[in-house]
């Protein structure tokens, strides 16, 4: 087991420190790499296991990484780019969702230096660690898409996105406004956070463009960068076939590389390697995404960018490096990144840094299947609940008593109203399990 001692650090350095009851130190038994979904979760999981064992950690022995101010629910931005809430209801400040047993470093990470078992900040300050867990998420690359940027930020522009919390109410404001034209919904190849999101909103503005009597005046079209709807067969195949009920045309395999406020224009590159323009009088853009860069030019990162884990275990795969765990978005598992796979991955590594900390080998028990979720909404009072896990396979949890690719209010209420309140009482503090619920998974 590596050591655990600890050496405090000059004085001076106490206000890298927030919630902290002592003096800032820097070297701490679990250090955790981002505050998001991933990090919050199993921070406190990591806490409350060890004081369920009996052998409690001190309220300094767990450090979370992080310089961000604010903490968001992803997830609920569809809800403000449908109208349904407003985006308050998706944010707090972060310090409110910091207990006093885990200490906030607010900086954020630089460099990896697993040899040592140590990062370094931003600031230069390092900070060393017997385990740690990268749950850095994900970045989007928004200059990745000519003019993009700019057309965000001109609310004449026509063009918006679910996909930030600056953006998220102008999509319903373009979609309120449009009167007749064109309305255009992208999707880009390869991973980005919720691959079912991009068209959630799609279906959402459908409907509203119907119940206010403006769809005969709107013609909508979906251009993805993937060959189809969707990755999962069952779900790809009743998308489909709601598409085409529905009249709104697709061009898969189009990415979108360029955006022109003044023409209007839409430019996508063909998987021939052709573009096309496209007009449009409303645009949703779903932007790529990719690693952190900091992860990226890491040591602990695979040749894609990501931090390269085994995916059951979801501890790093170099024997040299194996109490570096990661979870979330950040982590090289081939599954959707979702809040629904935090819920799932989370359980596994704490119970496996745990044993990891307690006997120096992870359990021979705790594995993650892959298991994911999109709640995909469909309109006003409807939703396809998507489950699956690793191989494209349905896991469906109500898959028993009713077709999951078939739209139902009762998980329209699970995404508009029950899976908010879950995640702000529940998942952020330690105490959601996924499909367990409350109750956490015995190894």
């Amino acid at each position: 087991m590596l050591s655990a001692s600890r050496t405090l650090v000059a004085s001076g350095s106490r206000n890298f420190v927030r919630n902290a009851s002592t003096a800032a130190k820097n070297h701490y038994k679990v250090v955790v790499v981002g505050s998001g979904s991933g990090g919050l979760s199993v921070a406190n999981q990591i806490y409350l296991r060890f004081k369920a064992a009996g052998t409690p950690l001190a309220k300094d022995d767990i450090a979370i990484l992080d310089a961000a101010e604010e903490h968001h629910y992803q997830p609920g931005w569809t809800l403000v780019g449908s109208g349904l809430r407003p985006k308050s209801d998706f944010h707090r400040p972060m310090k409110s969702l910091i207990p006093p047993h885990l200490t906030l470093i607010p900086e954020n990470v630089a460099t990896f230096s697993p040899t040592s078992n140590s990062v370094n900040t931003t600031s230069g300050r390092s900070v060393q660690y017997d385990t740690l867990v990268v749950a850095a998420g994900l970045q989007t690359n928004w200059d990745n898409i000519k003019g993009l940027s700019k057309a965000l930020v001109d609310p004449t522009s026509g063009v918006s996105s679910i996909y930030s919390y600056s953006t998220c109410d102008k999509v319903w404001s373009d979609i309120e406004g449009l009167r007749e034209g064109n309305a255009i919904f992208t999707q880009p190849a390869g991973v980005i956070k919720c691959a079912g999101a991009p068209q959630k909103i799609m279906w959402m503005a459908w409907d509203r463009f119907r119940k206010t009597g403006r769809l005969d005046n709107i013609n909508m079209a979906f251009y993805t960068g993937m060959p189809t709807m969707f990755s999962v067969k069952k779900y790809s195949d009743a998308l489909n076939e709601l598409r085409l009920q529905r009249g709104i045309d697709a061009s898969f395999e189009h990415n979108l590389v360029s955006v022109d406020t003044n023409s209007h224009k839409a430019t996508f590159k063909k998987a021939d390697g052709s573009t096309a323009d496209v007009d449009y009088t409303m645009l949703h853009v779903a932007p790529p995404m990719g690693p952190m860069n900091f992860i990226k030019e890491s040591p602990i990162s695979d040749s894609a960018g990501w931090v390269s884990v085994d995916p059951a275990t979801l501890q790093h795969t170099n024997p040299e490096f194996q109490n570096i765990f990661a979870i979330g978005d950040c982590a090289s598992l081939p599954t959707s990144k979702t809040a629904a796979a935090v819920t799932a991955q989370a359980p596994v590594v704490t119970e496996n840094l745990y044993s990891f900390l307690s006997s120096g080998k992870i359990s021979e028990a705790a594995r993650y299947d892959g298991y994911t979720s999109c709640p995909l909404l469909t309109g006003y009072g409807e939703l396809m609940l998507a489950e699956f896990k690793y191989g494209a396979v349905p896991a469906e949890t109500f898959g028993s008593f009713v077709d999951q690719s078939k739209p139902k209010r009762f998980f329209y209420h699970l995404k508009k109203d029950v899976f908010p309140a879950v995640y702000w009482d529940y998942m952020v503090n330690g105490k959601w399990f996924g499909s367990k619920g409350l109750l956490r998974p015995k190894y």
